[in-house]
């Protein structure tokens, strides 16, 4: 049995979740809407507030989406109360990050600066030079532009300059040895 897929969710009050069905869930809350479309198979029952992901049978395909299922759901309900947000941490001599309206510019040691426009439904905010911070309520799509964003500089193992994650740690290499 999937040990994540059993464990039930506890619905908050204020949160509304519909499934139709061709098991296609909408979750909506104090911040948005969202809305996933879930393997057929399983069987999604909402009693008293708590929902619960269930299989016919173990069969493999069954097995691998149980889990994902439930995930994805509680994922979905998180977002539509709280939200999500990753914070990036630029680290280099002359990089910079600023916001301009819904654009971020990020100097990252280039000739030109990077002009990156917030996707629908994300926000971001720049605290000061070297510190963003996406938010948004879709955890994949937050995740996704973070990465995109640490994509344009990556961090480097030699000084540890670039673009990176909060408490993300690069291991430094040797430089090279001076054998002269």
């Amino acid at each position: 049995m999937s040990r994540i897929g059993i464990r039930p969710i506890a619905i908050p009050a204020g949160v509304e979740v519909t499934v139709d069905d061709n098991n296609f869930v909408t979750v909506k809350g104090p911040k948005g809407e969202l809305s996933q479309q879930i393997h057929g198979e399983l069987t999604i029952k909402i009693e008293e507030g708590v929902l619960t992901v269930e299989r016919p049978n173990d069969a493999r395909q069954n097995r691998s989406q149980h889990g994902l299922a439930r995930t994805l759901i509680d994922n979905m309900v998180e977002g539509v109360t709280k939200g999500f947000e990753k914070k990036l941490v630029i680290n280099g001599v002359g990089y910079s990050a600023a916001k301009q309206g819904n654009t971020l510019v990020l100097k990252l040691g280039y000739s030109h600066t990077i002009d990156l426009v917030d996707p629908e439904g994300i926000t971001t905010e720049v605290p000061d030079a070297t510190t963003v911070i996406v938010k948004g309520i879709d955890k994949a799509v937050v995740g996704n532009y973070a990465a995109n964003i640490r994509a344009w500089r990556a961090p480097e193992p030699y000084k540890g300059k670039g673009v990176l994650y909060d408490g993300e740690v690069v291991r430094k290499k040797e430089g090279k040895s001076g054998a002269a």
